[in-house]
């Protein structure tokens, strides 16, 4: 072998090391435990079965949104490729509530997401595309509408946090692949079991307005999402659901999901 190939051999053994540890430094800068940590210091599950950001504390401390932001780059360099479909779902669920809470954290405080307006017609942040992955530049809508929800999987409701009082909860840990069907059970029978999900009067039921924006993702009509409640509700409001009360409206709280 000449001296000439075995240099560009060096070379290439080389590169590809240099690159090996680059993809290992995004994998580990972009890991679950990475979200986890940030959440367990600013997030806190509320006696009143809302979780709650601290964000006035989070948002006065330099180093742990430079962590936020760091986590986010490392997601977006990683990209989504290769994944299965619950890796998948957990990888765009963890980009869309780390890329939300940093959108709050640089605009805090405002009262409601919606307050944030990147444009003068704007109402909230969700078409402004600040995220890049897999060479594409997208905005938190597009990783919900054109992403997620075409998987077909009506779960991605609970697993994704707007920021907002009558949202599912943001979870108190990362989403992780290898765990996510029963993360997201048992977020689905949070949320359902909660008046801003329903809500029992002489009327009828109030439903969160998640179930008529997206109605077409639990089935379409009326029947479907009660039978969608019904999988996840515990036996009072079971009971309630098995009788097919009148769905007498439907209620959002948008005030920001923020802890006193």
């Amino acid at each position: 072998m000449d001296r000439r190939r075995l240099v560009g051999l060096g070379l290439g053994a080389g590169l590809a090391a240099t690159v090996s540890t680059a993809v290992a430094a995004q994998g580990a800068a972009a890991a679950p435990q990475v979200f986890d940590r940030l959440l367990s210091r600013y997030l806190r599950a509320g006696a009143d079965g809302v979780n709650r950001v601290n964000y006035r504390a989070w948002r006065a401390n330099p180093a742990d949104r430079a962590g936020l932001v760091a986590y986010l780059e490392a997601l977006q360099a990683l990209g989504s490729k290769g994944r299965s479909r619950s890796e998948q779902i957990a990888y765009w669920s963890n980009l869309y509530n780390a890329e939300t809470l940093r959108v709050v954290l640089d605009a805090y405080p405002v009262k409601s997401i919606r307050a944030i307006r990147p444009t003068l017609v704007s109402v909230g942040p969700w078409k402004a595309k600040t995220l890049q992955v897999d060479g594409r530049r997208l905005s938190l809508h597009e990783v919900e509408h054109e992403i997620l929800r075409p998987m077909g999987d009506p779960m991605i409701h609970y697993a994704l946090n707007c920021a907002s009082i009558s949202c599912p909860n943001l979870p108190l840990r990362a989403w992780r692949g290898a765990t996510l069907a029963a993360d997201l059970d048992q977020a689905a029978r949070a949320y359902v079991n909660h008046p801003r999900a329903a809500q029992v009067t002489a009327k009828g039921l109030i439903l969160s307005s998640i179930y008529k924006w997206y109605a077409e993702d639990f089935g379409a009509d009326d029947a479907a999402v009660l039978n969608h409640l019904g999988r996840y509700a515990a036996p009072p409001l079971r009971a309630v659901l098995a009788r097919r009360p009148a769905i007498a409206g439907y209620a959002y709280d948008w005030d920001l999901n923020a802890a006193a």
